[in-house]
């Protein structure tokens, strides 16, 4: 039972996404940065002149629990795209790439003879020289 556990975080695959998160989750943060300390000013600037509050409203006045956060949501959408189209090209076009230029290689490779052809050239090699 262990052994198979052993082999299953040997494979490479494994190995690979735990360093794919780690480095996820530290570029989510510096994504999470640059939205909040640049651009959710900017966005809390379109809110007018109640920069506190930003872009959006509260529901009931005299209570700021009720705001609803319109640039939050904003930012968090800013945040996604910015994560979502590095992780585009910087991901999936790249191995998609790869995979096309194996594909090729593949395909320009000479096709190996099957085990019937293989073995019909054995029996007439073994033919010619019987005769």
């Amino acid at each position: 039972m262990l052994s198979g556990f052993k082999e299953f975080l040997m494979r490479g695959n494994v190995v690979d996404l735990a360093v794919a998160v780690v480095i996820g989750t530290a570029f989510t943060a510096v994504v999470t940065s640059f939205t909040d300390s640049l651009i959710q000013p900017l966005i809390t600037a379109m809110g007018g002149e109640d920069a506190v509050e930003g872009l959006g409203f509260r529901i009931l006045a005299d209570n700021p629990e009720t705001f609803v956060d319109f640039g939050a949501v904003l930012n968090a959408a800013v945040n996604l795209l910015i994560v979502a189209a590095v992780v585009y090209f910087l991901v999936v076009v790249p191995m998609q790439r790869v995979q096309q230029r194996k594909a090729a290689a593949r395909q320009d490779e000479p096709a190996e003879p099957s085990e019937a052809e293989l073995l019909t050239e054995i029996r007439d090699l073994l033919r010619q020289r019987a005769s």
